[in-house]
């Protein structure tokens, strides 16, 4: 008989609802080596083209069936570097798993479960290091930072990551909830960067503490932009400057970052009974998970398309709905309500799906109805756009680093390198295709390539 698909354990969906313990566990080492044994080991494996940084997916579970787990953990490390991170929050069914063989007829195998496994049960070595003599300046530790960090240092460079918080990880630490990625398996992975020599400053702004001219004139041969995209798009209605009125970036951000999720913190959070989350992608649904851990008795997703255009990842959308979150689709905002500077209801307008447009999105039409919905607060989660100050900065020193009318930084999708010699931007800030933390790190990759030939 053809061995199923293994499944994760999950913790009890009325207990998770109290607390940020992780949901999913590990697969049991007899689980690991039936879902290994699923693999077709394809001489053209299509898993391998589906994944941003090219781990060798087959490599690494044939090393899981030959018992050599150590040896499956130096297969995904020579491509990356955070597999307990990707292993759990990659969407690998739009990526790896959606272009397994298997998921043609059946279920593809759990590649994701398998890396975690491979990732939280093995150690990167620390390998040893010739000094190039080159100095190169990475600006953010998020998913690109951390990635080009560990290529640059193994080809000898020295490598300092600037900070603008005091916690390291970036969108992994003050974006994703523990529930999703547990901070012991990110704690060590930065650890193995310090280990190697990598050399980090937190509370450091670039382009506000010090300047892109002034990391150049510092002698850095090379300089890696990777701040991220942490200016929060907001809904432009009326009411949207009230008390009790969220960007998902900052309800995220003190409650991961800042613990406003307890009661003895400096900064709490207003836990109001209703809360509107508004979005349907997966920090829509870190938000709404969140808030119901933190004490709303009510939480919403609002969105103005069906559920099968919500683009955040199945897995999420599902855990959500196990911890009661209550999904209210075809809704677009229009106003929001105010009763003595606070949040007091919310009006929104009934919607339709037009006819696909060139992207083969469907465009919500509106119906000319709406509906009220009694809420007391909102939590705005339509995406974020990069913050200008490092290209701001860098304009006045008389860089003029290129963007786009959105503000992102333009690069050359292969390499990474602006239009500035020697300075490279990725992740969020500089977006090739889609914004997660694989692509990020493929971009990391991909600028610490161009580096490393820059400086030979």
């Amino acid at each position: 008989m053809a061995v199923e698909r293994q499944r994760v354990q999950e913790q009890d969906k009325i207990e998770r609802r109290s607390n940020f313990e992780p949901v999913e566990s590990n697969l049991t080492p007899e689980q690991v080596k039936l879902e290994a044994s699923r693999c077709l080991n394809c001489k053209s494996p299509r898993c391998v083209q589906g994944c941003p940084v090219n781990i060798q997916i087959p490599d690494f579970i044939k090393a899981i069936k030959e018992n050599n787990i150590n040896k499956a953990g130096e297969i995904i490390r020579q491509t990356s570097m955070l597999p307990s991170v990707c292993g759990r929050v990659c969407p690998q069914e739009r990526q790896c798993e959606g272009n397994c063989i298997l998921g043609i007829k059946g279920e593809p195998v759990s590649i994701g479960a398998l890396e975690r496994y491979v990732g939280d049960n093995t150690k990167a070595e620390i390998p040893e290091i010739n000094p190039s003599g080159k100095k190169v300046a990475i600006v953010g530790s998020g998913c690109a930072g951390i990635t080009a960090a560990a290529d640059l240092r193994k080809a000898g460079h020295e490598v300092v990551v600037f900070e603008a918080l005091h916690k390291l990880g970036g969108v992994l630490r003050y974006g994703i909830p523990p529930f999703r990625l547990p901070r012991t398996f990110l704690d060590r992975e930065i650890s193995n960067l310090k280990e190697m020599g990598v050399e980090f400053k937190t509370n450091v702004i670039v382009g506000k503490s010090i300047t892109i001219k002034q990391l150049k004139d510092d002698g850095f041969d090379a300089i890696f932009i990777c701040s991220g995209a942490g200016l929060p798009k907001m809904m432009h209605i009326k009411g949207e400057n009230l008390n009790g009125v969220y960007s998902a970036n900052e309800f995220l951000t003190r409650v991961n970052l800042m613990g406003a999720g307890k009661a003895d913190c400096v900064t709490p959070l207003r836990i109001g009974e209703k809360v509107a989350v508004i979005g349907g992608g997966n920090v829509a649904m870190d938000a709404a998970r969140t808030a119901v851990r933190v004490g709303f008795k009510e939480v919403y997703i609002l969105y103005r398309r069906t559920e099968k255009e919500l683009p955040a990842r199945l897995e999420e959308i599902r855990h959500a709905k196990e911890e009661g979150v209550i999904f209210k689709l075809l809704h677009a905002p229009v106003e929001i309500f105010e009763k003595d500077g606070y949040v007091n209801g919310m009006k929104f307008e009934i919607m339709k799906l037009g006819e696909p447009d060139d992207s083969g999105r469907c465009r919500p039409i509106g119906t000319g109805k709406f509906v009220t919905e009694d809420v007391d607060t909102v939590i705005v989660a339509l995406g974020t756009d990069p913050n200008p100050i490092i290209q701001r900065s860098a304009q006045d020193d008389g860089l003029n680093i290129e963007t786009d009318k959105k503000g992102y930084i333009v690069v050359d999708p292969e390499n990474r390198s602006t239009n500035i010699p020697c300075v490279y931007a990725g992740g969020d800030v500089a977006p090739v295709g889609a914004s997660n933390a694989i692509n990020a790190m493929g971009a990391g990759k991909k600028a610490a390539k161009a580096i490393n030939e820059m400086l030979k």
